[in-house]
């Protein structure tokens, strides 16, 4: 049988590489990213039964709202950035971004509180703790932005009013918010991609790491690696 015809037979699906194959680059990057992931946590088909309790559906509602906010900001973006104020459809979308973001940060700070109350960052899962803090951080610095970026009457109230503030931190000469600009770039770009990335960090070491169990009945163990 030739070298051909075992790659023919090989199933396409099977993440094992052929003899000979294994130190190519490839191979290693999805032997490591199977042995992080695998399927069965990724995509897992059942939770533990705490998972039913109230306080654990605010991160995905969070990420609903998230993709509810990149949709219709892209609406905004390709249309531009003073649409909503002379188009019904504009401001239509205007309002589901608003509502969008409102709901973003309602949804987050219950699930913040939730998790920092019930000490998420057990059994190795402080990166994941990390990095949906400072997702709130960076998500609220995209929010200023797109204040900023209303070109109404509020957003130049609201840049002029944060201009003396951001001045007396010395970044306001690389961070000037009365450059609209300057802005509208990190509100549409630059900020979203940094959220949308550790939204992405935070989700991956959720299916990695699992859902943190609820503290333990006093007077109860509970094993620490888990």
């Amino acid at each position: 049988m030739t070298q051909t015809d075992l790659e023919v037979k090989k199933d396409p699906n099977d993440a094992a590489p052929q003899p000979g194959d294994e130190r190519m680059w490839t191979a290693r990057v999805r032997g490591a990213a199977v042995r992080a992931f695998p399927p069965g946590k990724l995509l897992p088909d059942r939770q533990p039964s705490y998972v039913a309790s109230w306080i654990y559906i605010f991160g995905v509602l969070t990420v609903a709202a998230f993709v509810v906010i990149l949709a219709s900001g892209v609406v905004l973006v390709v249309r531009g950035p003073s649409w909503w104020h002379i188009s019904k459809i504009g401001l239509y979308f205007n309002s589901i971004h608003l509502w969008a973001v409102e709901l973003f940060f309602f949804f987050m700070v219950i699930h913040l509180w939730g998790k920092f109350f019930m000490a998420a960052w057990r059994g190795r899962r402080r990166a994941t703790w990390i990095t949906g803090v400072v997702s709130f951080l960076v998500s609220v610095g995209a929010a200023f932005t797109g204040y900023i970026s209303q070109q109404n009457f509020d957003s130049q109230w609201i840049a002029t009013q944060a201009k003396d503030g951001i001045n007396s931190t010395g970044v306001g000469a690389v961070f000037n918010v009365l450059d609209f600009g300057q802005m509208l770039l990190w509100h549409v770009l630059l900020l979203p991609v940094v959220v949308a990335t550790l939204v992405g960090v935070h989700v991956l070491l959720v299916r990695r790491r699992g859902v943190v169990h609820p503290l333990p009945v006093r007077g109860t163990t509970v094993d620490p690696g888990s």
